[in-house]
């Protein structure tokens, strides 16, 4: 897609594109920009461990954790089997990742402090072929491809390459890779699905509901289903919805004070624990007060979209 600049005579010029000339400084800009681009922590760069060398170690603390990151500019590698032999490296050496991340970080990890099936890795490549792109479009694949792009107007994109609706899972060819069997066995890639199984009928229809709307208030807008919860996220998260029985569960992300909040429906959850982001709760048991409850929402949409 062609990027254009505009004129002060309102013609558009074309923005050229430039070249990485090697893969180390993808990697520098990215490892400087983790936490702006990916919301990730830093943990180190060039980590070695039984002949494998992960490029970027980084720590995910919404999901609490591991976040491997390599960066290709040939297209000749298979990104599953590279991606799980990482995860395979990583299952298989735990208390070698807690040791990093305590030597790197200031504070103390524990191996219970960390949800391993949340484990994933990420591919960074100035591009991918048509064969890398198809090759991930599996509903449940812990491993992300992104390409980057860099413009001679000091600008630069990262961008996602989503799967095309896919239905499959990665286990039904697991059976036939043992790194990828044993791999499957202790990540899990949740979907909605695996948030609406236990609603009613009339929740699931509420919660589509609310769907609908959030994700009408602007395309940039993306689903990100979580162990118990799902985010709904445009440069950060907007809002997180956890799906009970007979009830919505909703974190406007605002800090306390931040939300105008009239008919004071949302709880603070400021100094409690809680799940999803952000210090208001919303309970939601009907649709009684959906406009309302949108004007919330979108109070975060417009605080936190990047």
């Amino acid at each position: 897609m062609a990027l254009f600049k505009i004129q002060k005579n309102e013609t558009l010029e074309v923005v050229k594109e430039k070249k990485f000339k090697l893969e180390k400084e993808i990697q520098q800009l990215t490892e400087q920009n983790l936490s702006i681009v990916f919301g990730l922590e830093f943990v180190r760069s060039e980590f070695s461990l039984n002949n494998f060398r992960i490029d970027t170690l980084a720590f995910d603390r919404e999901t609490n954790s591991f976040v491997i990151i390599e960066y290709k500019r040939d297209k000749s590698f298979s990104v599953i089997d590279q991606g799980y032999a990482y995860l395979s490296l990583m299952l298989n050496n735990k208390a070698d990742f807690i040791l990093e991340y305590n030597e790197n970080k200031q504070e103390t990890l524990k191996r219970n402090d960390i949800a391993w099936s949340q484990s994933r890795v990420m591919f960074i490549s100035p591009s991918f072929t048509t064969y890398q792109k198809e090759a991930i479009n599996f509903k449940d694949l812990p491993i992300e491809l992104w390409e980057i792009s860099k413009f001679d107007n000091d600008t630069v994109m990262y961008n996602q390459i989503r799967t095309s609706g896919a239905q499959e899972s990665i286990k039904t060819i697991s059976q036939q890779n043992e790194a990828i069997s044993a791999v499957s066995k202790e990540i899990k890639v949740f979907t909605e699905d695996d948030n609406l199984i236990k609603a009613t009928d009339e929740t699931k229809e509420l919660y589509d509901k609310f769907k609908a709307a959030i994700l009408n208030f602007d395309n940039d807008i993306e689903i990100k289903p979580r162990q118990l919860y799902v985010a709904f996220v445009s440069g950060s998260n907007i809002v997180d919805v956890h799906v009970q029985k007979n009830a919505l569960k909703m974190w406007i992300n605002l800090k306390k004070g931040e939300l105008d909040d009239p008919k004071n429906l949302a709880r603070d959850v400021s100094s409690t624990g809680h799940w999803g982001n952000g210090d208001y709760e919303l309970h939601i048991k009907s649709d009684d007060e959906f406009e309302y409850i949108l004007s919330l929402i979108k109070q975060s949409l417009n605080k936190n979209k990047k």
